[in-house]
């Protein structure tokens, strides 16, 4: 399975515990190493939102996914 497909199945498996709190997250793309997403729903303008990107999925796909390197949140 390639990058894509690997950040893609990961951030499906973080998703129902996002979803679970209102939110959700959309894959952007991936260049460089960078992950982009953006999150949407309850997320948006949540205190919660840098902490759920960087603490949790950036954390997993970095040690998931070879050549990532970090996550991007677009708003």
């Amino acid at each position: 399975m390639d990058a894509e497909g690997m950040i893609m199945e990961i951030l499906d498996k973080v998703r129902p515990y996002i979803q679970r709190d209102g939110g959700d997250v959309e894959y952007l793309g991936y260049d460089d190493g960078i992950v982009s997403i953006r999150l949407t729903g309850a997320c948006v303008g949540c205190g919660f939102a840098d902490s759920t990107v960087h603490d949790v999925i950036e954390q997993i796909l970095v040690e998931e996914v070879p050549g990532v390197i970090a996550v991007e949140q677009i708003e």
